[in-house]
């Protein structure tokens, strides 16, 4: 964030921070939220990377749908084992996995709250 529109939300009153502030997470839970959010971004691009649509992805993980859905919207209820389970039968390797992760790390920023 700019720092000049930070000082124009704190002039108005708001706090500026960071998600993790927000919540009150510890280093090791938001890390831990980036890394699923990561591995679900990358999930639904490989996805239609691979010209599949949900349902035909859920048929091959033996699920649903709306499953398949949840774990592209990262989803709390969805476990890291089926996210790297469906990665994996998409064709991602080891380092595919270490980038989606890597990547939603790098990506990660500070927001009003």
């Amino acid at each position: 964030m700019k720092h000049t529109k930070r000082t124009k939300l704190e002039a108005a009153g708001w706090v500026v921070g960071s998600v993790e502030e927000f919540l009150g997470l510890s280093n090791a839970e938001a890390a831990f939220i980036e890394m699923k959010l990561g591995l679900s971004r990358s999930l639904r691009e490989r996805r239609q990377k691979c010209g599949l649509s949900q349902v035909q992805l859920a048929a091959q993980l033996r699920s649903s749908q709306s499953r398949v859905a949840k774990m592209e919207a990262g989803d709390p209820s969805v476990s890291m084992d089926l996210l790297v389970t469906a990665l994996l039968l998409l064709g991602a390797t080891a380092t595919d996995l270490a980038k989606a992760i890597r990547r939603r790390e790098k990506g990660k920023g500070r927001h009003a709250a």
